[in-house]
């Protein structure tokens, strides 16, 4: 929330002492690693979507039993007399720091982040905007993360303040605003044994439609803040046809709204004229910048707007009731710890998917029960023809801390283990083998940056061969209607696919095994030499139980009672297979396949000899 100073120091003084009692008798597992995954940072969370083990912003907030244990936690909330939303213990180790970054997502534009240091040092300082402050013990800030901000512990022990989140109410911002215009001497608030408090949280979050009158303070507010890195009249055109993109989006808004209020007939059109949006915006060029922090507006109106605009699983508020049932209570899903996934990379028809119901009988591992198409493509901004989004690859820049939270906790909710039962563990190792991820190594290497990735490859023929086959059986179609192409498109969608067009098919396959291989090979090029392994299918097929232990020692896993069953006799065929496995099968399509051969040669050798 941007606020009228970078810092500004509350009037009010807390008993460090009894915080640090508290927070000492706490678990030491309750702690989880950083949503982001930032070295050296972690959190113990107090208020959270259904009390859970969650870093969720959007959903009905409660006190986790870790609040609930700590008395004077719960005072010090409950004096502010405001409804929080999200609120944790965060922890910085010695040495580490969080990164200079802007906070610029929907939940940030009406939230303030408060601090109550509880253990520090002045070797830990606080940067934002031009000004650097040291929180010390006890004592209450809330800063403006609007503005570009980073912490440095700088100190040889753990850092650790309360940190929550609320939009505040009146009573709240005359008193924020007394103190950051005048003097004021802080109250102290000691802890009160045996007081019983109230405290109040969000239950209202997220709009289902977000409102015309929401959408204008989102808007109104980022054209006011923008501004164009472009020189004289180029600059001045770029703006004014930015400003009319977005007052034209604002009106067509309403008008909408006027017709369906937040009801299902709505959300179909609400989401072209939203896409219609970023893509009008993206066209305007990365000139345009958010002055007080620098940040491309595209990158801001989809955070603010583009991912939280429409979101038809929430229940309707508008003047229309939905008309979709309601939704099945459901228990809060806790977001566990991801402990060095295991994801499997492959050309399209490699195989995969035998390797991946191979592993997924351990009861080591947890898996999202398939494919997980759904993980990346839930996300309307990662769809081919996305602004700045053309097929199916992905790299870190794409990834925000917002969707790596909402990912992780969607995938959660998936998670089943050897048996079927959903997971229910603090910490999970995750097996996940997406065709389409094969093009997203640097995307899921930033989501899970302890990720193990086994890379498996099959020779040229047999494998162009398997994907000529699924093209004409027709039932791996992914695109049905793909702009720019000639009826529908099956597998993953690699990149320079347009340049595809009026080919034959045999070309068209071997450039997605060609595309893919090489890309993976790339990418695994760039992550250290133990977070890679390589399998080759004809090996897996002739010794599965070799190739599995290869695996498991690379990934840490027990060469377990169920890998040794799976892998004691022939595999069975996995559930994508079209005909059985049988040597010389690509031979009927020779004729088509042998002239692409020689092309392909150089990636075949690069392909054997790497490791």
């Amino acid at each position: 929330m941007k606020l009228e100073a970078p810092f500004i120091k509350l009037p009010f003084r807390f008993d460090a002492a009894r915080l640090q009692e508290e927070v000492a008798a706490l678990p030491a597992d309750a702690w989880a690693r950083h949503p982001n995954n930032l070295d050296g940072n972690s959190a113990l969370r107090l208020i959270t979507v259904g009390g859970g083990e969650n870093d969720d912003v959007a959903g009905a907030m409660a006190m986790t039993p870790h609040l609930k244990a700590s008395p004077y936690l719960q005072q010090v909330l409950a004096h502010f007399g405001v409804v929080w939303s999200r609120s944790r213990l965060m922890k910085l180790g010695p040495g580490a720091t969080v990164p200079l970054h802007t906070d610029i997502n929907y939940h940030w534009f009406h939230r303030v982040r408060m601090h109550v240091p509880i253990v520090t040092t002045p070797d830990v300082k606080f940067f934002c905007g031009d000004q650097v402050v040291h929180m010390a013990q006890g004592e209450s800030w809330i800063f403006d993360n609007w503005r570009t901000h980073k912490v440095e512990n700088n100190s040889d022990i753990e850092r650790i303040h309360l940190v929550a989140d609320t939009t505040g109410n009146s009573r709240f911002w005359d008193m924020a605003h007394a103190a950051a215009t005048q003097t004021i001497e802080p109250q102290t608030i000691p802890y009160q044994p045996g007081a019983r408090v109230g405290i109040a949280t969000e239950q209202h979050n997220i709009y289902r439609v977000m409102p015309p009158s929401e959408v204008d303070d989102l808007l109104r507010d980022l054209v006011e803040e923008t501004i164009s890195l472009k020189a004289g009249d180029a600059g001045r055109e770029q703006m004014q046809t930015y400003e009319r993109v977005v007052y034209g989006f604002r009106q067509d808004w309403r008008q909408l709204w006027s017709l369906f209020a937040d009801t299902d007939r709505g959300v179909p059109h609400y989401r072209k004229r939203l896409d219609m949006l970023l893509q009008q915006v993206n066209a305007l060029g990365d000139e345009l910048r958010v002055r007080s922090n620098q940040m491309p507006v595209l990158r801001v109106i989809g955070q603010r707007i583009g991912t939280y605009a429409v979101n038809p699983e929430v229940g309707a508020v508008g003047g229309a009731p939905s008309t979709a049932p309601a939704p099945a209570a459901r228990p809060v899903v806790r977001t566990p710890d991801y402990d060095r996934p295991v994801i499997i990379v492959a050309a399209p028809r490699s195989g995969s998917t035998a390797l991946f119901e191979t592993l997924a009988v351990t009861p080591q591992l947890h898996n999202p029960g398939g494919e997980a198409h759904w993980l990346v493509e839930g996300f309307r901004m990662f769809l081919p023809g996305a602004p700045g989004v053309d097929s199916n690859r992905l790299t870190a820049d794409k990834l925000t801390p917002e969707i790596a939270l909402a990912m992780k906790s969607r995938l959660a909710g998936k998670l089943v283990g050897a048996a079927g039962a959903p997971a229910d563990a603090d910490s999970v190792r995750l097996l996940e083998k997406t065709p389409k991820n094969a093009l997203r190594i640097p995307f899921f290497n930033a989501l899970f940056p302890d990720a193990r990735f086994v890379f498996l490859w099959r020779e040229p023929e047999e494998n162009i061969s398997s994907i000529i086959d699924a093209w004409r059986a027709g039932g791996w179609v992914t695109y049905p209607q793909l702009p720019g192409w000639d009826g529908p498109w099956s597998l993953l969608l690699p990149p320079g696919w347009q340049d595809l067009k009026g080919r034959p098919l045999p070309e068209i396959a071997a450039y997605q095994w060609a595309t893919t291989n090489q890309t993976i090979m790339d990418d695994l090029e760039q992550l250290p030499a133990d977070r890679r392994h390589v399998v080759r299918y004809s090996d897996f097929l002739a010794d599965p139980a070799a190739v599995i232990r290869a695996v498991c020692g690379f990934a840490d896993l027990e060469f377990d009672a169920a890998l040794t069953e799976r892998t004691g006799g022939d595999l069975p065929p996995s559930r994508h297979t079209l005909t059985p496995p049988k040597a010389g099968k690509w031979k009927k399509n020779a004729a088509e396949i042998e002239p692409l051969i020689p092309g392909l040669q150089p990636l075949l050798d690069r392909l054997r000899a790497f490791s």
